[in-house]
């Protein structure tokens, strides 16, 4: 993992920087000048609370590692609730950053702000002995749906379709849903509470296809291509793989961050974060 040098940290971190962050993030930039000027890298303390998205866990313990470089006395914790949670997390404040795998809804703007940080491609997973390799949106939504029940429909083998997704409240359930257009209407054999359970029932069953991030995907599974492109992150990057979301720091409006909080959402978005984003599977946006 590349390392993470102070002296980049205060290049990309300093008071200007902040400043544009925070106010990206709705708050007082001037404050956050102030604040940047007196307190130097290295010399902060305190705990940093997120808490959200299961599938922003290798991407959150990335950043983790890398600002423990540059502010070793700040801990930042992370509890893997779900985009739901980390959203209402952020809304009521018991999360200084709540992590969202979706993007915000338009009622959710009126009390928090999102900051993106990396964009995820939801990778459609399949058994490593599955014969089929492609699909297009079309097929993913007559399958969720319970309009095609047999593998042998798209191209498989004789067998009924056995579909695994995530429970209500997922980001990763909303964003596949939202995008293949089959919001609340899937037929799931299965609903599971993490990315990891997901990938695991899958590589379980010979008939099983599922949804997952990217960033979590191993060599269990196979990853379907959707109309002919691989979810990969450039195809993420340059919009051509359909299938994919955003990775979203929530903030509160009306409360201003920690010193070490606003530093965490600095790091997180600067340049340096960028190659840690990259290691964790998820792709930056920021570079």
């Amino acid at each position: 993992m590349k390392k993470i040098s102070r002296r980049s940290f205060l290049t990309v971190c300093g008071a200007a920087a902040a400043a544009a962050a925070l106010t990206a993030c709705g708050g007082s930039a001037s404050a956050t000048a102030s604040s940047a000027a007196g307190q130097a890298a290295g010399t902060l303390s305190g705990n940093v609370a997120t808490g959200g998205s299961t599938s922003m866990k290798n991407v959150i313990a990335a950043l983790t590692e890398g600002f423990a470089e540059v502010e070793p006395g700040v801990t930042v914790s992370y509890d893997p609730t779900g985009s739901g949670a980390g959203i209402t997390g952020a809304t009521d404040k018991t999360l200084d950053i709540g992590l969202s795998s979706r993007a915000l809804k338009d009622d959710e703007k009126n009390d928090v702000d999102g900051t993106i940080v990396a964009l995820d491609g939801i990778a459609i997973v399949v058994n490593k002995d599955s014969k089929v390799a492609d699909l297009t949106v079309e097929q993913l939504k007559k399958m969720f749906t319970g309009e095609i029940t047999n593998w042998k429909e798209v191209g498989g083998d004789d067998g009924e379709i056995v579909l695994v997704g995530r429970e209500a409240g997922s980001g990763t359930r909303d964003g596949f849903e939202s995008i293949v257009d089959v919001k609340d209407s899937c037929k799931y054999a299965q609903e599971l509470t993490a990315t990891g359970a997901v990938i695991s029932a899958v590589e379980a069953n010979p008939l099983a296809i599922g949804y997952a991030s990217l960033s979590a995907v191993g060599d269990t599974v196979a990853m379907v291509t959707v109309e002919g492109v691989e979810c990969s992150e450039d195809t993420v990057k340059d919009g051509s793989y359909k299938i994919q979301r955003p990775f979203v720091f929530v903030t509160n409006k009306s409360a201003a961050l920690s010193e070490q909080a606003q530093a965490f959402v600095d790091f997180a978005t600067s340049k340096d974060a960028a190659d840690l984003i990259r290691t964790a599977g998820a792709v930056p946006v920021n570079e």
